[in-house]
């Protein structure tokens, strides 16, 4: 589903104008980025949580090569079902 997919949903479900939705999903993100970037998570009820996890430098060897590298410390996003959405995953 692209963005502009999501607006119209949202939209006509909502019953608020396309504009309008669209500004309030930027919002939205704009809010859910400042929060992850701050280091707290986000749980969303019925849906999951979102939240930045540091990954750790590690050491890597080539199969072939047998070469050493060293791929650095990193953040990532990480994204957690809520049992709502697992169970509907699970009977899907």
């Amino acid at each position: 589903m692209t963005t502009k997919e999501l607006t119209n949903a949202i939209s006509s479900k909502s019953g608020m104008k396309k504009v309008r939705t669209e500004e309030l999903m930027n919002a939205t993100v704009a809010i859910l980025q400042k929060e992850l970037l701050n280091g707290k998570s986000v749980q969303i009820p019925n849906f999951g949580t979102l939240e930045i996890k540091r990954k750790n430098s590690r050491e890597v060897v080539h199969p072939t090569t047998k070469q050493r590298t060293v791929v650095p410390e990193k953040m990532q996003l990480n994204f957690k079902a809520s049992a709502v959405i697992k169970e509907q995953l699970k009977n899907a």
